[in-house]
């Protein structure tokens, strides 16, 4: 079950690093580019430490559930938007709420990793905390990137806003 589990969540880590990825790219240039560049590195980061965690507990990965996460995410792109040829601003939104779902998922891994840490020692408890603390950041500053980038699409005064949550 352990080794299901774990392969589930890194297909979802894949999918995870795909969007944080695009994303911070796409913003490169808006305030909030360095944020999300550094958001993404932190979710490349995590994927890393749970293959570690897979390796130090011998669990295969299951490369068709990563291949399917890089997937996914590439499909999700086809979504539409309201725009044929370029981004809309509600992309950023959905992006934005994409990557906090995501990172809610990941800290219920470290969550669980955490409650089942007292059965098996090769949990290492001390790192899963440090991850799970980290995934709680991410979800403060993704709340705070959405709640800017939805109050400036769903303004009134749209006009002049879209151009921030877009980006040039």
């Amino acid at each position: 079950m352990l080794g299901i589990y774990l392969n589930d969540h890194l297909a979802g880590a894949t999918a995870g690093m795909e969007l944080a990825r695009r994303t911070a790219r796409e913003h490169r240039r808006s305030p909030f580019g360095g944020e999300l560049e550094d958001l993404a590195v932190q979710i490349m980061e995590d994927r890393a430490a749970l293959l570690s965690l897979m390796a130090d507990l011998e669990v295969p990965v299951r490369r068709y559930k990563v291949y399917g996460g890089w997937l996914g995410e590439k499909a999700a792109r086809l979504k539409p938007n309201g725009r044929l040829r370029r981004r809309a601003g509600l992309s950023s939104v959905v992006e934005l709420e994409s990557l906090r779902i995501g990172v809610e998922g990941k800290a219920m891994l470290w969550h669980s990793l955490l409650a089942a840490a007292g059965e098996d020692t090769r949990l290492d408890t001390d790192r899963l905390t440090e991850l799970l603390n980290r995934a709680r950041l991410q979800r403060e500053l993704l709340e705070s990137l959405h709640d800017g980038a939805a109050a400036t699409m769903f303004s009134r005064d749209r006009t002049e806003s879209r151009e921030a949550v877009v980006g040039p």
